[in-house]
């Protein structure tokens, strides 16, 4: 079974996750890293076999000379979400389509966040990738006049401030910058 991740037939306030309702007792969250550009097709593939996965996809508009075309992109490119037994991983693995099978730690944890990207897809949020920024974390400014500058991020919020030190003299001061432009070291 496929996990469609642009359904709207579930409200996002449930308290019992939709991958719940869909879960057979003994599946676990399995994170399939593919070979590039091949997850619909290891989906659809997964699906044909029985086994239940979900692509979450954005909607992406691309021009093509004066012709807009609308495609529907993975959200994590290299990776499919797989909800069933090791022996349905070993599975996907077989298609040749698969790099590598991760185990999943945190059940719960994943099925939640999970559950979050797919409750904002159902109802048509403008969801991009971004780069996975913590406190402490290296990162680099990719554009604009800050080009090039290393730091370290001292918050996550909508504007973060990005810390330039210099260790030697144990001094650093602080530039505020938007997280979109960072990139982590």
């Amino acid at each position: 079974m496929k996990l469609h991740s642009q359904s709207t037939d579930i409200a996002p306030q449930r308290a019992r996750s939709w991958f719940a309702e869909h879960r057979k007792p003994t599946a676990q969250w399995h994170l399939l890293y593919v070979k590039s550009r091949q997850e619909k097709q290891l989906s659809d593939d997964l699906t044909a076999m029985g086994i239940a996965n979900y692509v979450p996809l954005m909607r992406q508009a691309r021009y093509y000379g004066r012709r807009k075309s609308t495609l529907e992109l993975p959200l994590f490119s290299g990776y499919v979400f797989l909800l069933g037994t090791l022996d349905d991983a070993y599975m996907a693995d077989r298609t040749k389509r698969v790099v590598s099978i991760i185990k999943v730690a945190n059940q719960k944890q994943i099925e939640w966040e999970l559950e979050n990207i797919r409750a904002a897809l159902s109802c048509d949020a403008e969801l991009a990738p971004h780069p996975f920024l913590k406190e402490g974390m290296k990162v680099e400014v990719r554009s604009g006049p800050f080009r090039g500058l290393q730091g370290v991020v001292e918050r996550c919020a909508r504007v973060d401030r990005l810390i330039l030190q210099v260790e030697m003299l144990a001094r650093a001061v602080a530039l505020e910058i938007d997280a979109a432009l960072l990139d982590p070291l």
